[in-house]
């Protein structure tokens, strides 16, 4: 346990099972003859920052399954899918279909000997955003290590560990061979928080967790009916900082679109943001979590869209008018 109080969890914690690490290690092998990509960051819809160190991913999970996504991806993406480098990874395969939730993006990432990583926090990865982030070390060593949230940790291979990213930490690697953990983004549900040790159950049981629900088809018809325009504060599609629905602020103008994928919201700055229906006529943004949820209420006498965005069981919501399509 950390320097929080005694009601929040530690920032790390061993999960179950205990993973094989040779088979770990010879999935790797299969795609170590490929130079691995820089990393990337994924920004309100965009790719950006490659990595100015020695440190490189192999995306065996990405949007739409390109190889060459190295991001964890996000909303504005597309859905995630299986790379083709998971087809030479039967024990990897096996793996990620054993973690109880829908999988994002899942990437071996590689950390050159003598890197030192920036001091910084990953906001959007933790529970109360409805994300978990979760590490399969494969290959390590003494000198490799991770400073999350002041605690110093150095998870060993055949280990299965989650971190609190929104924490601030730091990675380095002062030895002279390569780390390599497999990193895996997965959205929180009640089966994924039964791989927790037990003294976790009333973490997961209370108001800071956010679960999320399963994603369902619209049909036709519904997909027809949420087509709209309407005004927004601008930071509706902006999910880098939790951001407040109420007061005076700058608004924007969005649409939700019926494109040849499916719905969409469109933004000011003219980029499509993939929806998915989690029913009721409420919508989420694909690649993200109920965090930040549209709900269409377009056959009311006043035709309006609800705003909602969510950090675990609190949430704030904002009705504004709508213009359904023609």
């Amino acid at each position: 346990m950390n320097a929080h109080d005694s009601s929040t969890p530690a920032e790390a914690v061993r999960l179950l099972p205990s993973l094989d690490v040779d088979r770990l290690v010879g999935d790797l092998l299969t795609a170590r003859d490929h130079l691995w990509d820089e990393q990337s960051s994924y920004v309100n819809g965009r790719v950006s920052r490659w990595a100015e160190q020695d440190w490189r991913c192999l995306a065996v999970r990405s949007p739409g399954g390109d190889k060459t996504r190295t991001d964890p991806g996000g909303p504005g993406s597309v859905e995630f899918e299986d790379t083709e480098w998971l087809d030479h990874m039967p024990y990897v395969r096996e793996t990620l279909r054993s973690i109880p939730g829908p999988l994002y993006a899942a990437r071996f990432m590689d950390l050159g000997p003598g890197v030192v990583g920036y001091p910084h926090s990953d906001p959007k990865f933790s529970p109360d955003w409805g994300m978990a982030r979760l590490h399969m070390p494969v290959t390590t060593h003494e000198e490799a290590l991770l400073d999350l949230d002041g605690e110093i940790h150095r998870w060993q291979p055949g280990e299965f560990w989650f971190g609190d990213f929104s924490r601030k930490h730091q990675i380095q690697n002062l030895g002279p061979e390569h780390r390599v953990h497999l990193v895996v983004d997965v959205l929180v549900t009640p089966e994924l928080a039964r791989l927790f040790p037990q003294d976790w159950a009333d973490y997961f049981n209370g108001p800071e967790v956010l679960y999320n629900r399963p994603a369902v088809t619209a049909t036709d018809e519904e997909r027809k009916a949420a087509r709209c325009s309407f005004e927004a504060p601008e930071h509706l599609l902006e999910i880098e900082v939790f951001g407040s629905l109420t007061g005076p602020q700058p608004q924007a103008a969005f649409s939700i679109e019926d494109t040849e994928r499916g719905l969409a919201v469109r933004s000011p700055q003219d980029h499509l943001f993939p929806l998915e229906a989690i029913g009721g006529n409420e919508y989420r943004l694909v690649g993200w979590s109920d965090e930040r949820t549209i709900t269409t209420r377009l056959d009311a006498p006043r035709p309006e869209v609800e705003l909602t965005y969510r950090k675990g069981r609190r949430s704030e919501q904002l009705c504004v008018p709508a213009t359904p399509a023609a």
